[in-house]
């Protein structure tokens, strides 16, 4: 077995200790969550301060979209904030004083909702270019797999561990996969995406994120 298809390997691997592996029982009520994300936890803002009324995120803020996305998934980062898996002040602070079953009908809540019908920013022709062919075909030439080798047909995600990436925006993506590459975030056993980000160029990195953007995030 030579290196690349070690990697690929690995990749597939990793992406099924995933699925067997994390599973998590996120039971919430999303009347619930409905009213907590409108009145915040008594210590800091509401959900709809930042990711909107209707969960749509703000692409200016880096703030994504969380609307229609895995309820166990939304349930799993709002516990890693609170835990300090993952690093963000302004999370962190706003959800602190959250129970579990709090931050479960919050999940369940925006899971709810309808995913935005476009979040597409406008980005030079040829990046977008860039972008469609890495995250539809890889740069298998650098250990640079598809992103929907994890994220599914379409980038729309998979159950709880692959979030859906396609229509995000860009500035959050962007964001994120230079949190997997600077090592900031961890928030899963195997760390793939972090191997991944870590083979991606600034330019990639852009082109990427510009793409992802562009197409609809739900069918």
């Amino acid at each position: 077995m030579n290196n690349k298809q070690g990697f690929v390997v690995n990749c597939a691997l990793g992406a099924l200790f995933l699925g067997v592996s994390l599973s998590v029982s996120a039971d919430g009520d999303p009347e619930s969550g409905q009213q907590l994300s409108m009145k915040g936890d008594g210590s800091g803002a509401p959900c709809m301060a930042c990711h909107g009324p209707n969960g749509e995120g703000n692409a200016a803020g880096a703030f994504p979209y969380i609307a229609g996305m895995n309820e166990q998934y939304l349930y799993r980062q709002l516990k890693a904030y609170q835990t300090s898996d993952r690093n963000n002040a302004v999370m962190s602070m706003n959800i602190d004083n959250f129970s579990d079953q709090q931050l479960q009908d919050i999940a369940a809540y925006y899971a709810s909702l309808d995913k935005p019908t476009s979040t597409a920013e406008s980005a030079n022709s040829g990046l977008i270019k860039q972008g469609e062919r890495l995250v539809n075909v890889g740069d298998w030439d650098n250990y640079i797999p598809p992103c929907s080798t994890c994220h599914g047909p379409n980038n729309r995600g998979v159950d709880e561990n692959f979030p859906g990436i396609a229509g995000q925006h860009s500035s959050y993506i962007k964001q994120q996969i230079n949190a997997w590459k600077s090592g900031n975030r961890k928030t899963d056993k195997v760390q793939l995406m972090e191997a991944v980000a870590k083979r991606l160029s600034d330019e990639q990195i852009e082109a990427v994120s510009a793409y992802l953007a562009s197409i609809p995030a739900a069918e």
